[in-house]
C-alpha cells in the first residue's frame, strides 16, 4: 500500500485546524458573545442553538449524498474546500457582528448568519471528513491520518484561543467592543480560508469504490441503518459532544462569575480564561500524539474506553476543588483535556473502518453518507450540549455583567464538573458495546483489497 508523505498529512490537517478555529470559537465564545457582547438572553440562544443545529444536524446526509454523487478530476470531496473557503471565512465573520437593531432584530440577525454558518460548515466539513476514508485503505495509515487531523484541529483551536481575546483588546483601543470582536474575527475568517486552500492543494483522493454503478439513496440509507457499529458510535460520539460542549461553553462563565477572576497572566499576557483554554487545546494535542501508539498496542476500543473513565472520573473530583486552588484547576483541565483529545481521532478512524465495513458487507462505498452521518453525531452532540449549557444558565438564574447569587455560582460549577460526567458516561457505556474487533478490520480491510485489485 502506498505510504502517505509527510507533506499530505500536514495537507490533511491544515483542513481541520481550519474548521476547529471556528468550531471552537463557536463552542466556547459565541454563547458569552451573544449574552456579554450582544445583549441577548442566555435562554433566548438555547433555543436558538436547538433549533438551527437540529436543522444543520438534518442538513449533514443531504451533504454527504451530494459529495458520494460528485465526479470531477479534483476527486468528490476535495472541490468542496476549493468552492467554500471564502464563503466560510465570510459568513464567520458576519456571525461575529453586531447589527444596530432592537433585541428582536439582533435576535433574528442571530438565527438567520448562525444558520447560514453551520450550512456553510457543512458544506466544506463533512467533504473534509470524508477525505479520511480515501485517503488511504490501510488502516494504521488512517490512524496516523486521524491524529493528525485532531493534533492539527486542536492546535487550530488553540491558536483562536491565543489569538482572539489579545485581538479584542487591540481593536478595542481604536474601536468599540462590538466591532473590536467583529474585526478580531476576520482576522482569523482570513487565516481559516488560506488553510482550506493549502488542504485542497496538497491532499489526493485514492481509493475508488468496488463498483460504481448508481445506487439509489434509499439503498444507501438501508445500508447506513443496518450498519450497527455505526449505530454505536453515533451514540458514543453524541456522548463525547456534551462532555466536551458543556464543559467549552461554561468556561468563560466559570472565570468571570465564579472565580471572579478577570486577571491577566502577565507572562503571556492572556487572561487566566484563556490560560485555561490554550493549557486544553495544548494538552488536546497531547491526547492525540498518544492515542495512535496507544491504539496500535491496546486497540481502539480499549484506548477510548480508558481515557473516557479518567475524564469522567477527573470530573467528578472537579467538583470539590477551592476557588482558591488555581494551581489544580489547571492540572485538572489539563488532564483532562488530555484524555479527551485521545477520543476524537479513535471516533474518526472508527467511523472510517464502519465504512469498509459496509462496503464489505454490501458491497458498495457511499463514504460521503457515512461520514456525513458521523458528523451529524458530531452535530448533534454540541447542539443538546449548547443548548442545555444556555438552558442552565437561564435555569440557575443567571443574568449578564452582575455578580451572581451563590446558587447561580454552584451551577456553573456543576457545569465543569458532575453534568459533563454525564456525557461520559453515556459515551463509555456505547463503546463499550462496539463490536469490531481490531482482527476483524484486518481481515476486512484484506478482503476488501483483493477484491479491488
Amino acid at each position: 500500500m502506498q505510504k502517505i508523505s509527510l507533506k499530505e498529512k500536514i495537507g490533511y490537517g491544515f483542513g481541520d485546524m481550519a474548521s476547529s478555529m471556528f468550531w471552537k470559537l463557536f463552542g466556547t465564545y459565541l454563547l458569552f458573545f451573544y449574552t456579554d457582547v450582544m445583549g441577548l438572553a442566555a435562554g433566548a440562544i438555547g433555543t436558538m442553538f436547538l433549533i438551527t443545529r437540529i436543522w444543520d444536524t438534518l442538513f449533514d446526509p443531504v451533504v454527504g449524498v451530494m459529495t458520494d454523487r460528485t465526479t470531477t478530476r479534483w476527486g468528490k470531496f476535495r472541490p468542496y474546500l476549493l468552492y467554500m473557503a471564502i464563503p466560510f471565512g465570510l459568513i464567520g465573520v458576519l456571525t461575529f457582528t453586531t447589527p444596530d437593531y432592537g433585541v428582536t432584530g439582533k435576535l433574528i440577525y442571530a438565527y438567520i448568519t448562525y444558520s447560514a454558518m453551520m450550512m456553510i460548515y457543512s458544506l466544506i466539513n463533512v467533504p473534509y471528513a470524508s477525505l479520511l476514508g480515501v485517503i488511504s485503505p490501510d488502516g494504521k495509515e488512517r490512524n496516523i491520518l486521524a491524529s493528525f487531523r485532531m493534533s492539527f484541529a486542536f492546535a487550530g483551536s488553540l491558536i483562536a484561543f491565543a489569538l482572539l481575546e489579545p485581538l479584542v483588546r487591540f481593536f478595542g483601543r481604536s474601536t468599540d467592543l462590538q466591532s473590536s470582536w467583529q474585526l478580531s474575527v476576520a482576522v482569523i475568517s482570513a487565516i481559516c480560508v488560506v488553510l482550506f486552500l493549502l488542504c485542497f492543494a496538497w491532499v489526493k483522493e485514492r481509493v475508488k469504490p468496488i463498483r460504481e454503478e448508481k445506487v439509489s439513496l434509499k439503498d444507501d440509507i438501508k445500508d447506513l441503518f443496518a450498519n450497527r457499529p455505526w449505530w454505536i458510535l453515533l451514540g458514543a460520539g453524541i456522548a463525547a459532544l456534551i462532555f466536551n460542549s458543556i464543559r467549552d461553553g461554561a468556561t468563560l462563565y466559570y472565570f468571570k462569575y465564579y472565580l471572579g477572576n478577570a486577571e491577566t497572566f502577565s507572562a503571556l499576557n492572556v487572561t487566566y480564561s484563556a490560560l485555561y483554554l490554550m493549557l486544553g487545546q495544548g494538552a488536546n494535542i497531547l491526547g492525540v500524539i498518544l492515542a495512535s501508539p496507544i491504539a496500535n498496542k491496546l486497540g481502539k476500543k480499549n484506548t477510548y474506553l480508558a481515557a473516557m473513565v479518567v475524564a469522567g472520573v477527573l470530573s467528578i473530583l472537579f467538583y470539590w476543588l477551592g476557588k482558591e486552588q488555581l494551581a489544580l484547576i489547571f492540572v485538572f483541565q489539563i488532564l483532562i483535556s488530555a484524555c479527551a483529545g485521545m477520543i476524537f481521532p479513535l471516533l474518526w478512524s472508527l467511523y472510517a473502518d464502519t465504512a469498509d465495513y459496509s462496503e464489505w458487507r454490501t458491497g458498495r462505498r457511499a463514504t460521503g453518507l457515512i461520514f456525513s452521518s458521523s458528523s451529524m453525531s458530531q452535530k448533534f452532540g454540541w447542539t443538546i450540549g449548547g443548548a442545555l449549557t444556555g438552558w442552565l444558565l437561564e435555569y440557575f438564574g443567571f443574568k449578564a455583567n452582575v455578580v451572581q447569587e451563590e446558587d447561580v455560582q454552584t451551577g456553573i460549577l456543576l457545569m465543569l464538573s458532575f453534568l459533563p460526567a454525564i456525557g461520559a458516561l453515556l459515551s463509555i457505556i456505547c463503546i463499550a458495546l462496539y463490536p469490531l474487533t481490531e482482527e476483524k478490520i484486518t481481515e476486512i480491510s484484506t478482503d476488501l483489497e483483493a477484491r479491488r485489485k
